[in-house]
């Protein structure tokens, strides 16, 4: 327990520790009291709620004549002794023999004080009844409440308190930047104490920050990892954060039970939950990075009913269990790393986690399944977002199918790697691709299967565009024994399809063609949509680079008809761009338009291979053209764009040639020194600022006068910048300590005052005026 201060103006503690950050949370708790009387901190445990409230409480004390009083209900387990706990605290039972509901309202009456009740959540409908009594007779109180879940009655305003904000660990700041984010910040100032001496050196900065994100930014479970240095070393803690709850053991005595250890604060929001929160609660463990209700839905069958689900998620969201996020029009929720760890151990308590696994993997299939049947349609980019938030779960159904034994887990293995292999492919995620196609082939007994025949073939595709051809051979040779023995058109095709890449990669055109005319015939007489339209690229970009233009254009011209009529993007971008290959030597107007159409349209489906070529092609036509800085910078951004892609700024050999050649003219333009600095400005470009100077989008921002620039405040300067590192506006809040709706303000204000429509256009105004401000420089105020 903290000291107590107790006198006729209240009973506030000392704080005996620093109080740290929690600046936009301080305004907004000030606000809310200031317009509600009955404001509510929820947040799970060990978050930090009771010292917001003691600090929000020591900040507006000034504006509550006759006093304000913390009542700690942690270790009150009888609800009726409530209101007479209330009574003890204010000094009123000597005052009175009247029942001490009466007692407070009557001396509470005429009064203005702030009551603020600490940790109701095991109270909740006494407390919700008691705050509702007395705001009712007693107009000057006002009662800042902390618990799991609201009070829940009328008027209430609810605000939950987040963890504290860290950096990502895959990407740290600078040393002097770590202050920015305040669990570092508890981290070294907690670890200062334990440990006297202890100095935070750039050594320590990404180990502390991995510790920090790993802790989900609880200040309990950073205070309990921070006392640990009186024995270990950051390095140490870090190590041994795969058991946690045996490491965050080493509480102050003096905080309540539940506040010793980690394990303890989460045992009891365990314990206050209702027995069928308890088993969704295991059950959800088993997703990895969030899921949606409909995941929820199927996890949860055999508990509930289809229809119950949505109440108790509800229920675990309103006691801070889960959290609930907004990504675009869709509400996601997540576990914090320490409840799901602490409820998958429940899970295998419960004898549940074989089969709660095994039920996730078959959600997975089930998604991607349906995603590979709506692919080709107006849904595409809905599925593409969908797949990539998913990807935190693929991987773990994926995990756990070359992991557990068994030829139904080596199958649904298959199933899932080679439906995700386009995912993979336009997000340039090559490498994770074929490490899991190995692993599920390695696992699988390698019985012929169309399964099978499909991943070694998507295996051969991913191998030749990522240049490795002598494995891709390897690949289609299997897949064209196996397709052999099993028979049928499409297993046929889809082998015969591999085999086409492997040549158009290799440089061998002629059999390129051949291969993907005789695919043809079987996606047509299959009726295979999706790999009809890869097929038909294949042999348009084929027959483009051989000089055969009427094959080319009837190949264009009938993947545009398909996927004009479908909705969809990723092809119909793909085929832009290899037309554009075949005719940007003698049209360079044509050829542009047809690049930046498929510019734009690998922008929306973040298609990053297809966007690195035509990057690449538009530099060829710069360089044609006598526009060497141009070509420079272009070639810049695709070499590096590639290098996160296939690991090469070139995929068909056939084309070295017209990069060697854009080279040379744009290096014999520029000189050397000039030239290699302008393709370093290029391999510096993130992914929207590369695609905005392919698109000339730069053109608009250069037109803006100074005038209108010097029209953005030093704020609106700060998110400009933010925007332009890609910081969405979720990502621009936590790095400004604001709201996220104040940094969608700031970003409509910076739209508006440039005359812009889009973020990409916000991004080249700053590269190309240097309009960036140090996030680390300004005061993180609203």
């Amino acid at each position: 327990m903290l000291p107590i201060v107790q006198g006729k103006m209240g009973n506030l503690p000392v704080e005996l520790t620093s109080f740290v950050g929690r600046r936009r949370e301080l305004t907004e708790a000030k606000r809310l009291l200031s317009l509600a009387r009955l404001v509510t901190l929820t947040g799970v445990g060990g978050v930090g709620k009771t010292r917001l409230a003691v600090r929000v409480a020591a900040n507006v004390r000034r504006a509550f004549d006759d006093g304000v009083w913390l009542i700690e209900l942690g270790e009150l387990n009888d609800p009726d002794l409530l209101a007479d706990t209330v009574v003890a605290a204010l000094g009123l039972r000597e005052q009175s023999s009247n029942p001490a509901p009466e007692l407070l309202a009557e001396h509470l009456a005429d009064r203005r004080v702030l009551l603020v009740l600490d940790n109701c959540e095991h109270l909740v409908e006494a407390a919700a009844v008691l705050a509702e009594t007395l705001l009712r007779q007693c107009p000057g109180l006002r009662v800042l409440a902390t618990s799991r879940e609201p009070l829940g009655i009328g008027g209430e305003a609810v605000m939950r308190v987040p963890p504290l904000t860290v950096s990502d660990p895959d990407r740290p700041p600078s040393l002097q930047g770590l202050a920015e984010y305040d669990a570092v910040t508890l981290f070294a100032q907690r670890a200062e104490t334990a440990a006297p001496g202890f100095v935070f050196s750039e050594a320590d900065r990404v180990t502390i920050t991995k510790i920090c994100q790993r802790l989900d930014g609880l200040p309990l479970a950073i205070e309990l990892a921070a006392a640990r240095l009186r024995v270990l070393t950051p390095q140490q803690i870090l190590d041994r954060l795969t058991d946690r709850y045996r490491l965050l053991t080493a509480g102050s005595r003096g905080a309540p039970a539940r506040q010793q250890t980690l394990k303890l604060s989460i045992d009891w929001s365990y314990d206050l939950c209702e027995p069928v929160e308890q088993q969704l609660w295991a059950r959800l463990s088993v997703f990895a990075g969030g899921f949606e209700l409909d995941a929820a839905e199927c996890l949860a069958a055999g508990l509930l009913v289809q229809e119950e689900v949505l109440d108790v998620v509800a229920r675990l969201l309103d006691q801070s269990i889960l959290i609930r996020e907004v990504v675009g029009t869709v509400a996601r929720y997540r576990l914090l790393e320490s409840l799901r760890e602490y409820g998958y151990q429940k899970l295998r308590e419960m004898g549940e986690e074989a089969a709660l696994r095994r039920r996730h993997r078959d959600w997975c299939l089930q998604l991607v399944k349906k995603a590979e049947e709506e692919w080709i349609g107006p849904h595409q980019l809905a599925w593409i977002t969908r797949l990539e938030r998913e990807q935190p779960n693929m991987r773990d159904a994926l995990q756990f199918c070359v992991t557990e034994p068994g030829e139904d887990e080596a199958e649904a293995g298959l199933q899932i790697a080679a439906a995700l292999h386009t995912l993979w492919l336009t997000h340039g995620l090559l490498s994770e691709g074929r490490c899991w196609l190995d692993r599920v082939l390695a696992h699988h007994s390698g019985q012929p299967t169309t399964e099978r025949i499909k991943a070694l073939s998507a295996n051969a595709a991913l191998a030749a565009i990522h240049g490795d051809l002598r494995m891709g051979a390897v690949l289609v040779e299997e897949s064209e024994t196996l397709a052999a023995h099993l028979g049928g058109t499409g297993v046929r095709a889809i082998v015969t399809h591999a085999d086409g890449l492997q040549a158009l990669f290799g440089g061998d055109l002629p059999r390129a063609v051949a291969c993907f005319e005789a695919a043809l015939e079987g996606f047509r007489a299959e009726g295979d949509l999706m790999r009809l339209i890869e097929d038909l690229v294949g042999l348009e970009l084929a027959s483009g680079l051989l000089g055969d233009m009427a094959r080319a254009i009837a190949c264009k011209e009938e993947v545009l008809a398909i996927t004009e009529l479908y909705g969809e993007s990723v092809q119909r971008a793909c085929s832009l761009w290899a037309f554009a290959l075949a005719v940007w030597q003698t049209d360079h107007m044509h050829a542009s338009r047809l690049l930046e159409q498929s510019v734009r349209l690998a922008r929306v489906v973040d298609d990053r291979l297809n966007a690195a070529m035509s990057l690449e092609a538009l530099a060829w036509i710069a360089a044609a053209d006598h526009l060497g800085r141009r070509a420079a910078v272009l070639l810049g951004a695709a070499a590096a764009l590639s290098q996160t892609v296939v690991g090469a700024p070139i995929a068909v050999p056939t084309l070295l040639t017209y990069h060697d050649e854009c080279v040379r003219q744009a290096r014999r333009a520029l000189g050397v020194q000039v030239f290699d600095e302008e393709v370093r400005h290029g391999e510096a470009m993130t992914f929207e600022n590369a695609l905005a100077y392919a698109l000339d989008e730069r053109r608009t921002a250069s037109r803006t006068r100074a005038d209108t620039a010097t029209g953005l405040t030093k704020r609106e300067r700060q998110v400009a910048g933010l925007v332009a590192e890609g910081l969405t506006n979720k990502a621009i809040a936590a790095q400004l300590v604001i709201s996220q709706r104040t940094a969608q303000g700031h970003v409509e204000h910076v739209l508006a005052k440039l005359g812009f429509t889009s973020r990409a256009q916000i991004a080249a105004w700053v590269v190309e005026h240097g309009e960036t401000e140090r996030t680390g420089s300004a005061s993180p105020t609203v």
